[in-house]
């Protein structure tokens, strides 16, 4: 299985970034895909998941409106695009498979996971 994640870096508050995952194994399919994220200091949370077959989405509630992931079925990549980043939203984003449903938010460890990359927001 391979999860490649891209995307991360250095930005102000109140910017952007846009996060790729390109999954290369069609067997994720039956998974949804996702992204948690560890700040320095803190346990693992989940971030946001879709669901492959269908396109629904979940979100940790406090991250509704400003982020957004989707999925491109064509590329095999998920996306997740952060809006307004707050220097709390500072962390290593992995990209992550699992079933799709509540538990993503609850987990410590995902059934399979990515490398991470930085995502760094100043004040």
């Amino acid at each position: 299985v391979q999860l490649q994640a891209s995307g991360g870096g250095l930005v102000q508050a109140g910017g952007s970034l846009r996060l790729s995952c390109a999954a290369f194994d069609t067997s994720l399919d039956r998974y949804a895909i996702g992204w948690f994220r560890q700040a320095p200091g803190k346990k693992r949370e989940g971030v946001a998941c879709i669901n492959r077959h269908d396109g629904s989405t979940e979100y940790a509630d406090s991250l509704k409106g400003r982020f957004t992931i989707s999925d491109d079925a064509a590329t095999n990549t998920v996306y997740l695009g952060m809006n307004n980043l707050k220097p709390e939203d500072t962390a290593v984003y992995t990209c992550a498979t699992a079933p799709f449903d509540k538990s993503w938010f609850f987990r410590s460890a995902w059934d399979y996971e990515g490398q991470g990359t930085l995502v760094t927001v100043s004040s």
